[in-house]
């Protein structure tokens, strides 16, 4: 089922400089989506403009059949976790409450659950000066979802991380999107991460999207599915993809 759609979007930060191309994409409800692509293919301007930040010049960007448009029913998550230093996490977990509303038990009691599922409850009311990159990471993603939104967009994410911090937030992640039912669009220049996480990956070039691959293989999830043939396969055939010898 389509859930989010974008049909012939054009954007352009001037009048000869486009940045993305007549793309048209279909995002389903409850899978996880990857645009893929080289630094300056575009794949970040969509990101935005497929969560309302930014306005097409042409084109139309439908959620459930109505225009996109910030809401609580949208989370984002910045390539840096953006923390405010001078609140604790759970303060900047709370933040997006307390912009708009009076902080209710309730609402400490969600921040609490969320920290939990992250590992991070013990940390509660520390700084973000004294975590480290990969918990300042989780600290982002559970305020993002402290709105309990049903479309999670994200940034390279992990993209200053260490590898293995990164393998482990990847698995935080694909848990909590299951626990919570949400439909993900990702950005990453990272084809092995695109795969490990991904339903489908649209490839990008020069604003457009060149190649669309759906995600099928066995156990993908697991800690050794990452070395398999059909994971090695599949990334090959992407960068084949990337570097424009598939079209």
């Amino acid at each position: 089922m389509t859930y989010l759609s974008l049909q012939d979007v054009r954007y352009s930060y001037a009048k000869n400089n486009l940045i993305v191309d007549a793309v048209s994409f279909d995002v389903e409800k409850g899978k996880f989506h990857s645009l893929l692509g080289k630094s300056g293919c575009g794949k970040t301007t969509l990101l935005k403009l497929a969560a309302g930040l930014l306005t097409p010049n042409e084109g139309s960007i439908l959620l459930q059949g109505e225009r996109i448009k910030p809401s609580e029913k949208i989370g984002f998550v910045f390539q840096s976790p953006t923390l405010l230093e001078w609140k604790t996490v759970m303060d900047n977990v709370l933040l997006p409450v307390s912009l708009k509303h009076k902080v209710t038990k309730e609402h400490v009691e969600k921040a609490e659950s969320l920290l939990e599922l992250m590992g991070l409850c013990h940390l509660k009311k520390e700084y973000p000066t004294r975590l480290s990159g990969g918990q300042q990471s989780r600290v982002s993603i559970a305020r993002a979802l402290m709105g309990s939104p049903t479309l999670l967009y994200m940034d390279e994410p992990f993209s200053a991380l260490d590898a293995i911090t990164r393998e482990e937030l990847q698995d935080d992640l694909l848990r909590l999107c299951d626990f919570h039912q949400m439909t993900v669009l990702f950005v990453t220049h990272d084809i092995s991460e695109a795969v490990y996480l991904s339903d489908r990956i649209a490839v990008m070039d020069k604003g457009r999207i060149i190649h669309e691959f759906f995600v099928d293989l066995q156990d993908r999830h697991t800690p050794d599915s990452r070395y398999s043939g059909q994971f090695s396969q599949l990334c090959l055939e992407i960068r084949t993809a990337i570097s424009g010898g598939l079209r």
